[in-house]
């Protein structure tokens, strides 16, 4: 068809997509094309604008390896992940959620942990953390037998990927659930840490005058069949970038506290002081399926 005009070009666009097949895939792209156009007049976009938009995404891509995922940290700066996560859980929207942020740093394949143990794999310098989790489903019934994938930063703030110093699957570890829904592990306690802004998100952050570190947390994955997936973070509610992370993941759900103690800890090679982190998550009934990792 001929195009007359903008506004006829906007309306020639939505008929074609009106045709596809598929009817999930037909709502997205009606609805898709419908606000991309209107963005575009609402945002009054110039040519050189959108030049510079193509170039941004195409950079996007070409950051993105097996070691960093530069879209999933552009999308938790835009808020767009979060909203997902928060219309997605907690009875869509209208309850709170212990269901949070992916991240970029979920690996497949951690190693398997009995309750009790370790995720140190190689020395990891730091306040000692004792985590005490446990699964219930929302009537508040413990859930046992379920795999929780735990995975987390280092106290200089790196991920085991990120760090030549730290051995492979270094603060990673997959424990199951006792008959009380519980797992517990010793493990370090975590700090904030930067995003990477060496690239795009970095030339977002500094444009719009914001910080780059994430607050202090704790990566949980709950999969278990009949429960959806539980993807999860606790946040440590004593860091000082709490109220102001860049990716907007934090959620009064979601704020632990990790208490620090004085007294003898519960294994004797660990001094004083020391932290400990008591949490309950709670899944909700669907289909248990693992995400695509970020990463490799």
């Amino acid at each position: 068809m001929i195009v007359e005009n903008h506004a006829h070009l906007t309306q020639i666009v939505l008929a074609e997509m009106a045709r596809t097949p598929d009817p999930r895939l037909r709502e997205i792209m009606v609805a898709l094309v419908a606000h991309l156009h209107q963005f575009v007049r609402d945002a009054k976009l110039t040519e050189a604008e959108f030049q510079a938009a193509l170039a941004i995404f195409n950079r996007i891509g070409q950051l993105s390896n097996d070691t960093h995922n530069e879209a999933s940290v552009m999308a938790g700066s835009l808020g767009v992940s979060p909203l997902v996560c928060l219309l997605n859980n907690g009875d869509n929207g209208a309850a709170e959620t212990t269901q949070n942020l992916l991240g970029p740093f979920w690996r497949m394949g951690a190693p398997r942990v009995e309750n009790g143990g370790t995720l140190l794999r190689s020395p990891t310098p730091g306040p000692v953390l004792y985590v005490n989790g446990r699964v219930v489903d929302r009537a508040g019934a413990p859930v046992s037998g379920a795999d929780v994938d735990i995975w987390h930063s280092s106290p200089v703030g790196l991920y085991e990927q990120q760090d030549p110093e730290q051995a492979a699957m270094n603060l990673r570890g997959m424990f199951t659930t006792d008959e009380e829904g519980r797992f517990w592990f010793r493990t370090v306690k975590p700090a904030g840490y930067p995003l990477p802004v060496a690239g795009v998100v970095g030339d977002l952050l500094r444009a719009q005058g914001r910080q780059h570190f994430r607050p202090a947390h704790l990566h949980v994955m709950v999969v278990k069949p009949g429960f959806k997936t539980l993807i999860s973070q606790v946040y440590a509610s004593d860091d000082p970038v709490l109220d102001n992370d860049p990716q907007f993941g934090v959620t009064r759900a979601l704020v632990g506290d990790f208490l620090p103690h004085n007294e003898p800890a519960p294994d004797a090679d660990v001094a004083a002081p020391w932290h400990s982190l008591d949490f309950t998550f709670v899944v909700e009934p669907g289909e248990s399926r693992l995400p695509r990792p970020p990463i490799k």
